[in-house]
């Protein structure tokens, strides 16, 4: 894990949504510090610096050193809101950290070494169960991704948390005991295809039920036309 990363911000009496607005359009971000025992701070930091922040990756779990005014606080990004139309960022909420604090985090999965799976190269497919996992760590500790090599991988084959080695330090958060992260599944043409040949030979099979039927049906007709007409010479009476 990398030193903290210096934020420069400044504190805030105003609160509310008039006044967080005004803040938005002077290119400024609310914000907050919560956590440890003490009262949280309000404070204010650059739009375009925190763009440039949130952008960059691992945002969730960079420690940050803030300064407001001289204070000087180490805090980790808690939660974050955006515009549901523009995208753009409106408030972040900070939590804070000590050296021995132990946080939970969700990272990103990254899988390396796709072209050394047998089973890929075959043209099987990688089936990602879980693109991000919560783990745990201090804050010393804490990994922007966890990796997942797929080296030797076949087609049905399954990557569990087990499988998977975790930098020092670092623990996952889940509950489940060995979860399923991603799997190799037997590549989607061939399965295709599979699929449009059991559809085909069965439209056959119908086919030839069908045309079976329909020739049995006018004989059957006759028959009975037949059988209807020697009934009715009969019953008929003799001209005589």
């Amino acid at each position: 894990m990398s030193a903290p990363k210096a934020l420069k911000a400044e504190t805030r009496e105003k609160a509310g949504k008039g006044a967080a607005r005004a803040l938005r359009r002077a290119g400024k971000i609310p914000a907050v510090i919560y956590g440890g025992k003490k009262p949280p701070v309000a404070i204010t930091l650059d739009g375009h610096e925190m763009f440039k922040l949130l952008h960059a990756g691992g945002f969730k779990t960079t420690v940050f050193e803030i300064d407001a005014g001289g204070a000087k606080e180490r805090a980790i990004p808690r939660d974050y809101q955006r515009d549901v139309v523009k995208d753009t960022l409106l408030h972040v909420d900070f939590f804070r950290v000590t050296a021995t604090s132990v946080v939970e985090v969700e990272v990103p999965v990254h899988f390396l070494n796709e072209e050394k799976a047998p089973g890929l190269v075959r043209g099987g497919v990688l089936n990602v169960v879980r693109h991000t996992v919560e783990v745990k760590a201090g804050v010393d500790h804490l990994p922007e991704n966890i990796e997942v090599d797929l080296t030797g991988l076949e087609i049905g084959d399954i990557v569990h948390a087990s499988a998977v080695k975790l930098p020092q330090g670092v623990e996952f958060a889940i509950d489940e005991r060995d979860f399923t992260i991603a799997t190799i599944a037997a590549p989607t043409v061939v399965a295709e295809q599979q699929a449009e040949e059991q559809a085909e030979t069965e439209a056959e099979k119908a086919a030839e039920a069908s045309g079976e039927t329909e020739e049995e049906t006018p004989e059957g007709e006759a028959s009975e036309g037949e059988a209807g007409a020697e009934a009715s010479d009969e019953k008929k009476p003799s001209e005589d």
